[in-house]
C-alpha cells in the first residue's frame, strides 16, 4: 500500500502578500491582474475574502460589489516562486518523491519512509507545523493511498489541516462530495454528469461504466477509475522532465483586435515566443492550435496538423494566420487570442523530405531563427521584430517570452 500526501498552500499569492504587507493580514485580501491591462481578474484570495463568496476568475469590480472593503494586491510572482520553493525544500527532508502540480501544490510519496497511514499522517502534520513555522504561510494536507484521493483531501478541511483518507474510510469521505470536486471534472464534465443524473463522486464509482464511456469517450474510463480510488500514477521524483505536451502562449492585449491586421500583428509576437521556447529544448512539433476569445468572451478554439514537424517562426506564423482566416469571420472584434503547440518529438529526429519544398530554404530559415534567438537572448525580445508589429505598439508592445511564468504541466498532460 503506498502512502501519498498532497500538500496545498492556502490562499497561496494572498497569504504571501500579507507576509510582505502585515497590516492587510486582517483584512479581505485579493491578488489580482493589471487592470489596465485588462487582466483586472481575481487571481487569489485570502480566506477571510473567501467568506465573501469571492471567486478565482471573477473580474474586480464583481469581487468589490460583493466585499466593498477587499484590498486588492499587485501580483509578485517572483515572490510566488521563491516561497514555492522553500516549501519544496521543507518537503525534500521527508523524501525525493516530490512532483509539483502548479506553484502552490505538490504530490509527495512517503511510501518508503512509513510503515502505516498513521505514521504518513503524523509526518504531514510535522510539514503542516513547519511550514507553518518556517514560512509564515499555511497549508492544507491530504494522506491517502493514491494521488487523486491525497488531491481531495487537502480540499477537504482548509485552512491549515491534515485529511486521512484510507481504504477503510474512502467511502464516507469522498462519495458524498460534489462530481466537481473530482480531479478533471470541469464545467462542460459536470453538466454532461448531470444529465445522467450524477452528482456526486459516489454517483460516478457507481455509474455503469459503459454509460460514462458513451458519454465521455475513454475520458469516462479515467473517471469511473479515479472515484472507485484505482489511480496508480507515481509520483516523479524531484528534477523529473518529460517530454512536454504543448508549450503555448496567450495575451489579452490592451485594447481588442478590431480585424485580420491587428490579430496579426499579436500573433507575430506569440508565434515568436513559442517557436523560441520550442527550439530552446530542441523540440518541433507537428500540430498548431488557436485559442480565440471575442468581446463578449465566447471562446473559439481551433487546430491544425502540419505536414511535417516543424519550429520554424515562418511556418508556426503561417499556419496561425491561416487557421484565423478560415476559422473567424470578424462579427465581433477579439478580445484575447492565444497559440499553443503540441505533438513533439525531438529536433533531430529524421523527417522525409519532400520534393515540393525547398529544404535549401528552409535550412536557411533555420539558421536565421537560431541567429535571432541569440540576438534576443542577449538584447532583449525587442531588438529584432517584424516590421509588421511597429505598425501598433500598443498590441505588439508585449513580451510572453519574458514575461509569462511557465507552470509544470498539468496532471493529464
Amino acid at each position: 500500500m503506498r502512502v501519498i500526501l498532497h500538500s496545498d498552500c492556502n490562499g497561496f499569492f494572498a497569504s504571501v502578500e500579507c507576509l510582505y504587507n502585515p497590516e492587510i493580514r486582517q483584512k479581505p485580501v485579493a491578488v489580482c491582474g493589471d487592470a489596465d491591462k485588462r487582466h483586472g481578474i481575481i487571481l487569489a484570495k485570502n480566506e477571510i475574502a473567501k467568506k465573501y463568496n469571492i471567486k478565482t476568475g471573477e473580474a474586480i469590480w464583481q469581487a468589490k460589489q460583493k466585499c466593498p472593503e477587499l484590498v486588492v494586491a499587485d501580483a509578485h510572482y517572483d515572490r510566488y516562486l521563491r516561497f514555492s520553493k522553500m516549501a519544496g525544500r521543507i518537503y525534500s527532508d521527508y523524501t525525493d518523491m516530490i512532483e509539483p502540480f502548479g506553484l502552490d501544490e505538490s504530490w509527495l510519496d512517503i511510501t518508503a519512509n512509513v510503515e502505516n497511514f498513521e505514521q504518513g499522517y503524523q509526518i504531514a502534520d510535522e510539514i503542516r507545523r513547519r511550514v507553518k513555522y518556517e514560512l509564515g504561510i499555511t497549508v492544507s494536507i491530504g494522506v491517502s493511498f493514491n494521488k487523486i484521493f491525497a488531491k481531495l483531501g487537502s480540499d477537504y478541511k482548509k485552512p491549515d489541516a491534515v485529511t486521512l483518507i484510507t481504504p477503510e474510510n474512502y467511502k464516507d469521505i469522498v462519495f458524498p462530495l460534489p462530481s466537481e470536486d473530482l480531479l478533471g471534472v470541469g464545467r462542460a464534465t459536470k453538466k454532461r454528469l448531470k444529465t445522467l443524473g450524477i452528482n456526486t463522486i459516489g454517483d460516478i464509482a457507481n455509474a455503469p461504466r459503459e454509460i460514462l464511456r458513451s458519454q465521455l469517450g475513454k475520458f469516462g474510463d479515467t473517471l469511473y477509475s479515479f472515484a472507485n480510488g484505482y489511480d496508480s500514477s507515481p509520483v516523479k521524483k524531484i528534477g523529473y522532465t518529460s517530454l512536454p505536451k504543448s508549450i503555448g502562449n496567450s495575451t489579452t492585449p490592451s485594447k481588442d483586435m478590431e480585424n485580420f491586421e491587428d490579430a496579426k500583428i499579436v500573433l507575430s509576437v506569440l508565434c515568436d515566443s513559442v517557436c523560441r521556447r520550442a527550439r530552446e529544448q530542441n523540440l518541433v512539433a507537428s500540430t498548431v492550435s488557436i485559442n480565440i476569445r471575442d468581446k463578449d468572451l465566447y471562446i473559439i478554439n481551433r487546430q491544425e496538423k502540419l505536414s511535417r514537424h516543424t519550429n520554424l517562426t515562418s511556418e508556426i506564423t503561417a499556419a496561425t494566420l491561416k487557421l484565423l482566416d478560415i476559422n473567424y469571420d470578424w462579427r465581433k472584434p477579439i478580445r484575447s487570442i492565444g497559440v499553443t503547440l503540441s505533438d513533439f518529438v525531438p529536433g533531430n529526429t529524421s523527417a522525409q523530405t519532400s520534393i515540393f519544398v525547398d529544404e535549401h530554404k528552409r535550412e536557411k530559415l533555420e539558421k536565421l531563427d537560431h541567429s535571432l534567438d541569440g540576438l534576443k537572448a542577449r538584447f532583449g525580445s525587442f531588438c529584432v521584430r517584424p516590421a509588421n508589429t511597429l505598425r501598433d505598439k500598443e498590441l505588439s508592445g508585449f513580451s510572453p517570452k519574458e514575461e509569462n511564468i511557465v507552470h509544470p504541466v498539468g496532471y493529464f498532460s
